[in-house]
Order: structure tokens, then C-alpha cells, then sequence
């Protein structure tokens, strides 16, 4: 039987049964890492709302560098040390889900071949949370993995959760898996309830509509897309227009709604 390195977690989470299926992408060693670039990964994500990060080491599952945000989102009076003090506040009906997307995003690495550049790929998906107010609300989870070993198996990684609830209350269950640092992957997986009541997409956006879109949850301005992405103004205008069209939408908030119900976020 093969050995695995099964996470040393000070204290045991349910994600662990996860991580030990793979044992070739995580690393189990304890050493020092270096801090993790912060500013350089929140430049590649997008928040349409309240959201805070946290950085997670795979060694045991102990987190660092909290934004200040996760105390008062959550409530909580101090900052959590390890990770299942994060999936405690996940609604228990979710939890099944958060296992399932992480699973099905490692393999979804593993097809692509991604392990070879993982620190340029991003996993994303939905799932609710108590909050101070002591509901559960709707949260968009999004990983990017920061260290890797010398055999490249994953030291660390930052987790940004940002809060949704006043865009979208609805969960598609839809995992994405996308490039980040200039890569264009773009993987959408749908997980299926119990009851199989879970919903694709209803629109589907071509590859240059999908990176214009990120654009504009983004916030940028249609000369600030027109440079990134080195196409004409009055193209970029052409697109927006079109993917307005195609979501049925009337204005960019209702878009970044659907666009989150239908997983393209």
C-alpha cells in the first residue's frame, strides 16, 4: 500500500478526508515559509462586496495573516488559528458541498495537468456561513495557492471568502476552476444535490466574453479593459452590450447576480 502524508491538523477537519486522497500535491513537512505575496493575490481576485482572507499552511492546517474584516463579518473575538474554526461556521447542510468542490477541483487539476502551474490557477465556488448576526449568509470562496515545495507539492495558499448575500441568496453548486497571472483556463463543474435539483448555466459566453466579464465584476472601466486586454474601446463596448443581451440583464449589478448564479464567478 502506498504511504500517504496525511495532514498533521492540530485539529482534525473534515477536508483532511480530502487531502489524503492526494498525496502527491500537499505537503505534510512542517519549515518556515516566507510571508505570503498578499497584495499581488488580491490583485488578481475580485470582491463585490464585505470580504476578508486568511492564509492557510498545509503542513496542519493552521492559519495566519488574517484580514481584519474576519472578525467583524463573523463575530468572532479573536482570530481563528486553524482551519476548522473556519468550517465550524459553515452551515451544516453546505459542508457535504465544500467537500465535493474540493475534490472535484483537485481532479480537475489533475486532468489538465494543472499541478505543474497550480500557483497559477484559482478555485472557486459558493457556500454560506454564520455571521455576527448569527444567520447564514451566502459567501464566495476563492483559493490561490501561494508556496509550493521542491518537489512541488503545496505548502500554503490564501483563502478569500467575500460576502454575497446582498447580490445573490442563490447557490448553483457550480465549482470553477480559472487561470489567474495571465493564464485563460476556464473549468465550470456542476455538483448535483441530493434532491438534483441544482442548476447550470442558462447562457453560454464565448472565452473573450468570459474574461470581459470578470472585468467588469471587477469593476474596471471600459478603458481600463480596452488596455488590459489590447482591443479597442468601441470593442469592449460591442461585448458589454452583447453580454448584457445574452443574461437577459438590464445593468452591470444584475449581471454580476446571474454571473454568480451561473457560476461564471
Amino acid at each position: 500500500m502506498n504511504k500517504k502524508y496525511l495532514p498533521q491538523a492540530r485539529k482534525p477537519h473534515p477536508l483532511i478526508k480530502v487531502w489524503n486522497d492526494y498525496p502527491e500535491i500537499r505537503q505534510n513537512d512542517n519549515r518556515i515559509l516566507p510571508a505570503p505575496p498578499i497584495e499581488q493575490v488580491i490583485g488578481e481576485v475580485f470582491a463585490p462586496g464585505k470580504f476578508y482572507y486568511y492564509v492557510i499552511n498545509f503542513a496542519d492546517s493552521t492559519l495566519s495573516h488574517h484580514h481584519e474584516n474576519i472578525l467583524k463579518i463573523h463575530g468572532l473575538c479573536k482570530y481563528p488559528l486553524h482551519l476548522k474554526e473556519i468550517i465550524d461556521l459553515i452551515h451544516p447542510d453546505d459542508l457535504e458541498f465544500v467537500m465535493e468542490a474540493e475534490r472535484m477541483s483537485i481532479e480537475k487539476m489533475r486532468e489538465i495537468k494543472g499541478f505543474d502551474y497550480q500557483q497559477d490557477l484559482k478555485a472557486s465556488y459558493c457556500f454560506r456561513m454564520r455571521t455576527s448576526t448569527g444567520n447564514y449568509e451566502l459567501f464566495h470562496h476563492q483559493a490561490l495557492h501561494t508556496y509550493k515545495d521542491e518537489n512541488g507539492r503545496l505548502l500554503q495558499a490564501i483563502n478569500i471568502h467575500t460576502h454575497i448575500e446582498h447580490i445573490t441568496r442563490y447557490n448553483s453548486y457550480i465549482i470553477l476552476v480559472s487561470g489567474i497571472n495571465g493564464r485563460e483556463d476556464f473549468h465550470q463543474m456542476q455538483w448535483m444535490k441530493n434532491d438534483g435539483c441544482s442548476k447550470s448555466a442558462a447562457v453560454v459566453f464565448t472565452k473573450r466574453e468570459v474574461e470581459i466579464l470578470s472585468c467588469i465584476a471587477k469593476g474596471y472601466a471600459t478603458g481600463e479593459i480596452s488596455d488590459m486586454l489590447n482591443i479597442s474601446q468601441e470593442t469592449v463596448r460591442t461585448h458589454r452590450k452583447n453580454i448584457l443581451k445574452k443574461a437577459d440583464a438590464r445593468n452591470s449589478s444584475e449581471l454580476i447576480r446571474k454571473a454568480f448564479e451561473w457560476g461564471y464567478l
